[in-house]
């Protein structure tokens, strides 16, 4: 019921006829087929034995089932193909129902599909196929109905109604907003109906349909809702990675030239490089020079920029040497295969007057989001749709910050006066457990808190929030992996480890020439694995 009374008081102007009626005549139901119809629900799946259904709360499914048949919500005769039966049949009722077509009885279900399927190509009711089992099959026939009711209060079409579930047992707790009237993110009939289709083309193409026909439908559809235009603009994104991995480059020149999600501008001067059309690929890529879209794109023009000039018989350009790092080379004996080169590295570092542990992304995201909370959380029209968000909506748009700028300035500013010590730890305790797309709390621990207010300088944690607010998206990522803390002296240094052939990646390499640009202490730790007994 609170799904409904959510959706007919936030969507009343949104539901449709059907739906409208699918909700009044919900809420007539006796309490066991609201609690049946439900469990249906929240099942994988439209067809269930009515023997396999058993709930305390429900009592007899024979009774509760028969007002959902009456509205036609259930349905026992609807037709079967042999392929949906095996869904629901044991291999012995098979062999019972078809034991005399059945030319290895001692095979697998799999084998004795594809000859039955050619002998009974039609599709027939349950107890038609089965009249000698007692049984009863209920199948719903309103799962499309509920997966709009899904998608108008999730915004998504990925969670399900297990969050209900997982949220009253304590296993995910999500921060409480204030929702208001303009929080939604498909605002009239019509968005619904482009968000089911972009579903429906997104599963074309992961279905292996041609993706001309896919990418036609998807670029026809006209969308004014700029939530909705994002999420197509990364499908033609992600189908036009797909196009490169299969070397279907026209296709993918198509689809990046008509998306704008970030990094397609990158990728397209990739493909035009890799189809031999170097001079399109220069023109597009001093275009790009100008105005870089983020730090990831003008450190790939700073590679292929004199790529390109060099195949069109330019004169060579001298790359700027990279910055020296600083670097700690080890020999490890390799005792465990199994564990990571960076764990061998914290084990052999680690004092216990200098402690290492290995957070990679998870410390400076962790604090930033605590210090920043009330501004991610900050209920801005258009972040928040329903109740169990992880964070919101525009955290990776480009106005993400730009629309909380006043309120990420007012935590910063906790850095320049010393508050922020005991603001995170308030925090930490206040919020602790509770959904964020950047507080890691699996690695968290206080002891780790602690040590990281102690001994990062509140100078260094400014230059990383601000970095991370900068493009959200690239600078999450690509941070060290371990760090070292020196309590007694206050200092630490971060430390990125590389295995045996293992090199540096484009994002660790911004982050380490960031580090180094503002004096923070990282070293590259590059591990070789000593012979053993040697």
């Amino acid at each position: 019921m609170q799904v409904l009374d959510w959706l007919e008081q936030r969507f009343a102007d949104v539901l449709s006829a059907e739906e409208l009626c699918f909700v009044l005549e919900f809420r007539r139901l006796p309490r066991e087929s609201q609690a049946l119809l439900v469990r249906m629900v929240m099942r994988k799946g439209i067809h269930f034995r009515a023997s396999k259904l058993h709930y305390e709360e429900i009592g007899d499914i024979v009774s509760a089932a028969g007002p959902l048949l009456a509205l036609g919500w259930v349905d026992e005769q609807m037709p079967l193909t042999v392929e949906t039966l095996f869904g629901v049949l044991l291999k012995g009722e098979i062999l019972q129902a078809f034991g005399p077509v059945i030319d290895q009885p001692k095979g697998k279900k799999a084998d004795w599909l594809p000859a039955l399927s050619e002998q009974f190509p039609q599709a027939q009711s349950f107890k038609e196929w089965c009249p000698s089992l007692d049984e009863r099959l209920f199948s719903l026939t309103i799962m499309e109905l509920c997966d709009r009711l899904r998608l108008m209060f999730f915004g998504n079409l990925y969670q399900d109604w297990s969050e209900f579930v997982l949220a009253d047992l304590g296993i995910y707790t999500y921060e409480k907003v204030e929702f208001c009237a303009e929080s939604r993110g498909l605002r009239s009939r019509e968005d619904v109906d482009a968000c089911v289709l972009l579903h429906a083309y997104q599963q074309q193409f992961e279905a292996g349909e041609a993706l001309d026909a896919v990418a036609g439908r998807i670029n026809s559809l006209v969308l004014d809702n700029p939530w909705l235009q994002r999420r197509r603009a990364r499908l033609l994104f992600q189908m036009g990675q797909h196009c490169e991995r299969i070397a279907d480059f026209a296709m993918a020149l198509n689809l990046y030239r008509e998306c704008a999600y970030p990094g397609a501008r990158s990728r397209l001067i990739r493909v035009l490089e890799r189809s031999g059309e170097f001079e399109r690929a220069l023109d597009l890529a001093m275009q790009a020079e100008q105005a870089p879209q983020s730090a990831a794109e003008q450190q790939q023009l700073l590679r292929v920029l004199p790529r390109l000039r060099r195949k069109l018989g330019g004169p060579p350009i001298k790359r700027a040497a990279p910055r020296q790092m600083q670097r700690l080379d080890l020999q490890l004996p390799r005792l465990d295969p199994a564990m990571s080169v960076e764990f061998y590295v914290q084990a052999h570092l680690a004092e216990d007057s200098a402690p290492v542990h290995y957070v990679e992304n998870s410390l400076v995201n962790s604090l930033f989001g605590l210090l920043c909370w009330p501004a991610i959380f900050a209920p801005l029209p258009g972040a928040f749709f329903h109740p169990f968000q992880r964070g919101p909506v525009d955290l990776l748009s480009e106005d993400f910050h730009g629309r909380r700028a006043e309120l990420f300035a007012a935590c910063l500013a906790e850095l320049d006066d010393g508050r922020y010590r005991q603001t995170i730890r308030e925090r930490y305790a206040a919020k602790w457990g509770v959904q964020s797309p950047f507080v890691f709390w699996s690695v968290l621990d206080e002891a780790l808190l602690e040590q990281a207010l102690d001994c990062l300088p509140a100078e260094h944690l400014k230059h990383w929030f601000n970095r991370l607010l900068l493009d959200i998206k690239a600078n999450r990522a690509g941070m060290p992996d371990l760090i070292q803390f020196w309590p007694q002296q206050r200092t630490y240094r971060m430390i990125e480890v590389k295995g045996p052939g293992d090199r540096l990646q484009d994002n660790q390499l911004r982050w380490l020439e960031f580090c180094h640009e503002h004096q923070m202490p990282i070293t590259v730790c590059y591990v070789q694995w000593a012979e053993q007994g040697a």
